[in-house]
């Protein structure tokens, strides 16, 4: 089911027929070190991380990470979406592109679609992201997508804490004088 379209890119639901994607971008040395190692190592394993994961939230939440597709030819180029993680109030944006496809700002509009689509479709309060503090390329994407960083926060069950970005603007206070 195809749910969202941007200038270059379609975002559609996952499929067990993604499971090679899947296994691909999790085992990402950038993913494993900024996000985290899921411990999917073959073509089973990503069967059932889908399973478990992007289909039961579509199930559960109606979101969930979805499948990140050129438009001009339908290659896949990644993951985006929108994640409702247990213990957390807010939903999240979480992506994740395949090596060779970075630096081509895929992320950037896949990210700033979900972001809107959140806010504007599904009348989200806000849309937050959690990131390691030290992913600067992932950050900018964020900035990008309209969320702004503030501050640290740790999650429930960690212990690392992670940078939080929020699509609601910062207030300023201005001192009068």
């Amino acid at each position: 089911m195809l749910l969202i379209i941007t200038p270059r890119l379609q975002l559609r639901e996952l499929t067990p027929a993604d499971a090679s994607l899947v296994l691909t971008l999790l085992n990402d040395p950038d993913f494993i070190h900024y996000v985290a190692d899921r411990g999917i190592r073959t073509l089973d394993a990503a069967s059932d991380y889908l399973l478990r994961g992007p289909l039961l939230s579509y199930a559960e939440h109606g979101i969930g990470l979805w499948c990140v597709e050129r438009r001009e030819d339908g290659q896949p180029v990644g993951m985006c979406g929108l994640i409702r993680r247990a213990g957390l109030a807010d939903v999240d944006v979480g992506y994740v592109i395949l090596p060779a496809r970075r630096g081509l700002s895929y992320a950037s509009e896949a990210a700033t679609a979900c972001v809107q689509y959140g806010l504007h479709s599904l009348h989200l309060p806000r849309v937050v992201a959690y990131i390691n503090p030290d992913n600067a390329a992932s950050a900018r994407v964020l900035c990008k997508a309209g969320l702004h960083a503030c501050g640290h926060i740790t999650l429930p069950e960690t212990t690392t804490p992670v940078l939080l970005f929020t699509s609601e603007t910062p207030t300023s206070t201005i001192a009068s004088s």
